[in-house]
Protein backbone atom coordinates (compact mmCIF):
# COMPACT_ATOMS: atom_id res chain seq x y z
CA UNK A 1 0.00 0.00 0.00
CA UNK A 2 1.17 3.26 -0.82
CA UNK A 3 2.01 5.83 1.77
CA UNK A 4 -0.98 8.04 0.80
CA UNK A 5 -3.64 4.83 0.76
CA UNK A 6 -2.50 3.84 4.53
CA UNK A 7 -2.83 7.72 5.71
CA UNK A 8 -6.46 7.72 4.42
CA UNK A 9 -7.56 4.31 4.85
CA UNK A 10 -6.61 5.41 8.83
CA UNK A 11 -8.52 8.51 8.49
CA UNK A 12 -11.25 6.96 7.47
CA UNK A 13 -11.24 4.54 10.00
CA UNK A 14 -11.02 7.16 12.98
CA UNK A 15 -13.03 9.75 11.78
CA UNK A 16 -15.44 7.91 9.34
CA UNK A 17 -16.11 8.05 5.69
CA UNK A 18 -15.66 11.53 4.10
CA UNK A 19 -19.68 12.79 3.34
CA UNK A 20 -20.57 15.54 1.23
CA UNK A 21 -22.20 18.33 2.42
CA UNK A 22 -22.10 18.16 6.03
CA UNK A 23 -23.42 21.21 7.35
CA UNK A 24 -26.31 20.87 5.32
CA UNK A 25 -26.54 16.90 6.49
CA UNK A 26 -26.70 18.28 10.11
CA UNK A 27 -29.37 20.90 9.93
CA UNK A 28 -31.38 18.60 7.99
CA UNK A 29 -31.28 15.50 10.33
CA UNK A 30 -28.44 13.42 8.36
CA UNK A 31 -30.06 13.76 5.18
CA UNK A 32 -29.19 16.30 1.97
CA UNK A 33 -31.89 19.16 0.99
CA UNK A 34 -32.50 17.42 -2.09
CA UNK A 35 -33.80 14.32 -0.87
CA UNK A 36 -36.53 16.19 1.39
CA UNK A 37 -40.36 15.74 0.86
CA UNK A 38 -41.23 17.98 3.74
CA UNK A 39 -39.80 19.32 6.95
CA UNK A 40 -40.99 20.82 10.13
CA UNK A 41 -39.35 23.00 13.03
CA UNK A 42 -39.14 22.14 16.47
CA UNK A 43 -41.62 24.34 17.26
CA UNK A 44 -44.19 22.98 15.20
CA UNK A 45 -43.29 19.66 16.37
CA UNK A 46 -44.38 21.00 19.41
CA UNK A 47 -47.24 22.15 18.68
CA UNK A 48 -50.34 19.71 19.71
CA UNK A 49 -51.30 17.02 16.94
CA UNK A 50 -50.09 16.37 13.92
CA UNK A 51 -50.34 18.10 11.03
CA UNK A 52 -52.48 17.18 8.43
CA UNK A 53 -50.00 18.25 5.78
CA UNK A 54 -47.58 15.60 7.06
CA UNK A 55 -49.69 12.78 7.12
CA UNK A 56 -50.92 13.41 3.62
CA UNK A 57 -47.33 13.44 2.48
CA UNK A 58 -46.60 10.46 4.42
CA UNK A 59 -49.88 8.76 2.26
CA UNK A 60 -48.67 10.02 -0.67
CA UNK A 61 -44.86 8.70 0.17
CA UNK A 62 -44.84 5.27 1.32
CA UNK A 63 -41.65 4.33 0.68
CA UNK A 64 -39.99 7.77 2.64
CA UNK A 65 -38.46 7.86 6.00
CA UNK A 66 -39.22 9.84 9.07
CA UNK A 67 -36.17 11.26 10.51
CA UNK A 68 -37.00 12.87 14.08
CA UNK A 69 -34.79 15.35 16.35
CA UNK A 70 -33.79 13.35 19.09
CA UNK A 71 -32.91 15.94 20.92
CA UNK A 72 -37.10 16.96 21.27
CA UNK A 73 -39.17 15.31 24.27
CA UNK A 74 -40.75 12.18 23.44
CA UNK A 75 -43.88 13.12 24.15
CA UNK A 76 -43.78 15.53 21.35
CA UNK A 77 -42.05 12.80 18.83
CA UNK A 78 -44.84 10.11 19.78
CA UNK A 79 -47.85 11.38 17.49
CA UNK A 80 -45.55 11.37 14.61
CA UNK A 81 -43.99 7.85 15.38
CA UNK A 82 -47.50 6.78 15.78
CA UNK A 83 -48.68 8.12 12.14
CA UNK A 84 -45.52 6.81 10.72
CA UNK A 85 -46.25 3.55 12.24
CA UNK A 86 -49.86 3.86 10.99
CA UNK A 87 -48.78 4.39 7.06
CA UNK A 88 -46.34 1.96 7.48
CA UNK A 89 -43.37 4.11 7.14
CA UNK A 90 -39.98 3.79 8.69
CA UNK A 91 -38.68 6.38 11.15
CA UNK A 92 -35.84 7.16 12.98
CA UNK A 93 -34.76 9.21 16.07
CA UNK A 94 -31.39 11.09 15.26
CA UNK A 95 -30.08 13.01 17.88
CA UNK A 96 -26.44 14.90 17.07
CA UNK A 97 -24.76 16.37 20.10
CA UNK A 98 -22.28 18.22 18.18
CA UNK A 99 -24.42 20.29 16.33
CA UNK A 100 -27.92 21.94 17.25
CA UNK A 101 -30.66 22.53 14.45
CA UNK A 102 -34.12 23.76 14.69
CA UNK A 103 -35.38 21.33 12.05
CA UNK A 104 -37.67 18.73 13.93
CA UNK A 105 -38.82 16.61 11.44
CA UNK A 106 -37.85 15.71 8.20
CA UNK A 107 -39.69 13.36 5.72
CA UNK A 108 -36.96 12.07 2.98
CA UNK A 109 -35.87 9.41 0.17
CA UNK A 110 -32.02 8.10 -0.10
CA UNK A 111 -31.90 9.68 -3.49
CA UNK A 112 -33.15 13.36 -4.81
CA UNK A 113 -36.16 14.62 -5.73
CA UNK A 114 -35.66 17.73 -5.70
CA UNK A 115 -38.78 19.86 -4.48
CA UNK A 116 -38.73 23.01 -4.20
CA UNK A 117 -40.74 23.83 -1.31
CA UNK A 118 -40.39 21.12 1.74
CA UNK A 119 -41.55 23.84 4.29
CA UNK A 120 -44.73 23.93 5.70
CA UNK A 121 -45.94 27.24 7.20
CA UNK A 122 -47.05 27.26 11.19
CA UNK A 123 -50.59 26.58 11.92
CA UNK A 124 -52.63 30.18 12.25
CA UNK A 125 -54.32 30.30 15.78
CA UNK A 126 -58.26 30.68 14.88
CA UNK A 127 -59.80 33.86 15.03
CA UNK A 128 -62.40 34.44 17.50
CA UNK A 129 -64.57 37.46 16.73
CA UNK A 130 -64.03 40.09 19.48
CA UNK A 131 -66.93 41.73 20.89
CA UNK A 132 -67.90 45.33 20.12
CA UNK A 133 -67.08 47.55 22.61
CA UNK A 134 -69.59 50.59 22.07
CA UNK A 135 -71.22 53.05 24.18
CA UNK A 136 -74.18 51.14 24.05
CA UNK A 137 -72.62 48.13 25.18
CA UNK A 138 -70.93 49.67 28.03
CA UNK A 139 -74.12 51.68 29.38
CA UNK A 140 -76.16 48.04 28.75
CA UNK A 141 -73.19 46.44 31.21
CA UNK A 142 -73.28 49.11 33.61
CA UNK A 143 -76.92 48.88 33.92
CA UNK A 144 -76.62 45.03 34.86
CA UNK A 145 -75.18 45.68 37.56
Amino acid sequence: MEKSNVDEYLQKGIYGAKQTKPEERKKYLGTLRERIVVTLTNGQVMEKGVYPEVEQFMKENPKATLLLNGDLDYSYLSDYIATATKHNIAFSIVTDRTHETNIGLVLTYDYAIDKDEIYIQKKEPEQVPKKKNGILSGLVGFLKK
